[in-house]
């Protein structure tokens, strides 16, 4: 157990090559979060490789439960007042924004059809 917090506890060296635009990209979106480039390459990093993890994660049951999951899949439950409003409710990102677009940002959301 001793040997496990050891590890956890001594920081250990991540090296990367990065073009300039990059670096200065994640350096500008650190400062305005206050952190510093480490920091926040780090968060960055380790929130994609959980959803990597998390994406990729299957669960192994006995041939019994699996037609138990089956058989709840097959019968949902009735639709209650909080999903009927749930679906009514738009997304986030099809509200529309009033908020200014840097003209880089227009020229990625051109270059992708729009999005």
């Amino acid at each position: 157990m001793k040997q496990m917090q050891t590890r956890e506890a001594t920081p250990v060296s991540i090296n990367i090559r990065a073009k300039a635009r990059q670096r200065d990209i994640i350096d500008q979106a650190a400062e305005r979060l206050g952190r510093s480039r480490s920091d926040f390459m780090l968060e960055a990093a380790c929130r994609a490789a959980e959803d990597v993890l998390l994406d990729q994660a299957f669960f192994t049951v006995d041939d019994g439960t699996f037609a138990q999951f089956q058989a709840l899949l097959d019968k949902p439950l009735p639709p209650t007042d909080k999903l009927r409003q749930l679906i009514k409710t738009k997304a986030p990102w099809e509200n529309d924004c009033s908020r200014a677009v840097s003209p880089r940002t227009d020229h990625v959301r051109s270059s992708v059809g729009g999005f």
